[in-house]
């Protein structure tokens, strides 16, 4: 390991939000991706429950299981050096009660070495947070539109645009807070109620779909990168047209192939 290279902790990403420097995360599934991003300077890897869409290919993030989380984690753990690796714990793994959320949440940190557990919920998974921080495992909590109860709310529509869910995410917020989290994702939420909630919150906020005033911004890689084309989301820029160039590059080897252009004489031994 480089030990010039200064280790994002918790204690960092707060002092990043008290001197107002932004915080850069981006999701990774397996060694390769989580060498490249940490080595272009992402603070926080985020191996999300999303590779139950964009890796195993399902609708939903539900049908992915702790066995999945921990077998990728340990995978990106690999592939970093200096970020700071975070997990999401998946559905059902934290949802029954908080000493199956502190038992799961602990074979995560054991088996992985990830730096701090991610979950969604605010008030609800308040008990089971603060058990885990006291106990010294770092969380990140997650607030606004959340995949893992996608069937509750019947789409992917934006949450906190009523007067009533606006409340409630405020208050979701504060009990995070209390509870220990050392920052919360907000997505897909009205950016004026982001905008709120990271002046009140004294830990950072870490935005997808809410805005330009959170403490940082994590999309998905392969969003990022633009390898999925079938999914277009307003908050989503894609930085580059992989899927593109992925197609060019098999379809070039294809044809060299079946034309006995490859391997030529310099590619064999």
């Amino acid at each position: 390991m480089n030990t010039t290279l200064k280790k994002i902790t918790t204690r960092t990403v707060l002092e990043m939000k008290q001197r107002g420097e932004k915080i850069v995360s981006l999701t990774a599934y397996d060694y390769l991706m989580a060498h490249l991003l940490d080595s272009a300077g992402v603070d926080i890897i985020l191996v999300g429950d999303s590779l139950g869409n964009v890796f195993q290919g399902h609708d939903t993030t539900l049908p992915v299981t702790l066995d999945n989380m921990i077998y990728h984690t340990h995978a990106v753990m690999q592939g970093v050096e200096r970020a700071m690796v975070v997990t999401d714990m998946p559905f059902m793994s934290y949802q029954t009660n908080a000493d199956e959320a502190f038992r799961n949440a602990g074979r995560i940190m054991k088996e992985t070495g990830a730096g701090a557990v991610k979950l969604e919920g605010g008030e609800r998974s308040a008990e089971a947070i603060n058990k885990m921080t006291q106990a010294g495992i770092p969380v990140m909590g997650h607030l606004g539109l959340t995949p893992q109860s996608i069937h509750q709310f019947g789409g992917y529509k934006p949450r906190g645009a009523t007067p009533e869910e606006a409340e409630q995410l405020l208050r979701d917020a504060k009990a995070l807070e209390d509870a220990g989290v050392f920052a919360f994702v907000l997505e897909k939420i009205p950016a004026d109620l982001a905008a709120k909630v990271t002046k009140q919150s004294s830990v950072p906020t870490i935005g997808i779909g809410a805005g330009a005033h959170c403490d940082g911004q994590v999309l998905v890689v392969y969003d990022m990168l633009g390898m999925i084309e079938d999914f277009h989301p307003r908050f989503v820029r894609k930085y580059a047209n992989i899927a593109e160039a992925i197609r060019t590059a098999a379809s070039h080897f294809a044809e060299d192939v079946k034309k006995s252009g490859f391997p030529g004489e310099k590619e064999s031994y």
